[in-house]
């Protein structure tokens, strides 16, 4: 098979690699498409290992595609099933085992395009802002950096769950499309970094930018509130008033997932497949896609990921 591989200067390459063997509780996936990430670009600076069990050197982070091989302990799954999963590397290739209860099922409709950019954004955002901070209806939520892959996640589960989302988005182009991603019944008001101190106070801000500044928004916060630092391409370090934060008797909470045990990997996925597949299903989420590429054309699609203005999801078909 080809895959994209990360050499010993931390470059990307297109090489070949044998073709993985499911074992008795995985799966085989040929991949039709893949999703792109920030992680990939911390990985191969060597700031982002892969976690044990999964491949060192082939980046990739969610996949779509249909299954080829079931191994021999896995029920209720047959070769051609159609199926998406977040997995803890390997996804730029052309093939992939997956353990089986990190398995999605495909909605029927469903592109693998859409499929690819589900997985990670989905699962970080319905994680994060449901699991974690208890998102509920009448919240005001704060979302930065919300035309990227999971802040249009964000703002879509933020606001079926009820939440007045506030979406913070640079460019000022995109902001019609970010308010075009409020579901049925809901409204997403977009403003500019500058003015996100206009539409306070919040009760979860969701930081997925980072940088020196980010953690002063605590001043936004309503007593009690939630930060929940998810991204950090703008800068890892920030400095924080812990006085304004014991003011606000605020929460500070950090999250990632894929450095986590197979076990909450597992118990994340179930929660997906029942709570949030249904819902792209019926056509109360979406996943925008912000270009495709195919797999020999990974160095553009990297290029992209890492550039600016995106909208949604960077994919590669393969």
């Amino acid at each position: 098979m080809r895959a994209v591989v990360i050499d010993g200067s931390g470059a990307f390459r297109l090489k070949q690699r044998a073709d993985p063997v499911a074992g008795p509780d995985q799966v085989a996936v040929r991949v039709h498409a893949a999703g792109l990430n920030a992680a990939d670009l911390q990985q191969a600076r060597g700031d982002y290992p892969a976690p044990p069990g999964w491949p060192t050197d082939i980046p990739g982070l969610e996949i779509a595609g249909e299954v080829e091989q079931v191994g021999a302990d896995v029920t209720g799954m047959s070769v051609g099933d159609r199926v998406m999963a977040l997995v803890g590397g390997g996804g730029h290739a052309e093939r992939i085992v997956v353990p089986a209860d990190l398995l999605l099922p495909l909605p029927a409709g469903s592109s693998w395009r859409e499929a690819a950019g589900f997985p990670e954004a989905f699962s970080t955002a319905w994680d994060a802002l449901v699991v974690q901070a208890g998102v509920r209806a009448g919240d005001r939520v704060l979302v930065t950096g919300a035309a990227g892959g999971v802040g249009t996640a964000m703002v879509q589960v933020a606001a079926a769950s009820g939440a007045h989302v506030v979406a913070s988005v640079r460019r000022t182009e995109l902001h019609d499309r970010v308010k075009e991603l409020a579901p049925a019944g809901s409204t997403v008001e977009v403003v500019a970094p500058g003015q996100e101190g206009g539409r306070a106070p919040y009760d979860i801000v969701v930081e997925l930018v980072g940088g020196e500044e980010c953690l002063r928004r605590v001043e936004l916060l309503r007593t009690r509130g939630k930060i929940l630092v998810v991204g950090v391409q703008g800068g890892t370090v920030a400095p924080l008033r812990m006085f304004d934060l014991m003011l606000a008797r605020a929460q500070l909470i950090g999250t990632t997932i894929r450095g986590r045990s197979h076990a909450e990997k597992a118990l994340l996925a179930a929660t997906v497949r029942t709570s949030v597949v249904p819902l792209l299903a019926e056509g109360r989420l979406r996943v925008p896609v912000d270009s495709a590429f195919p797999l020999d054309g990974y160095s553009d699609a990297y290029a992209r990921l890492a550039g600016p203005g995106k909208f949604g999801k960077v994919v590669m078909e393969l």
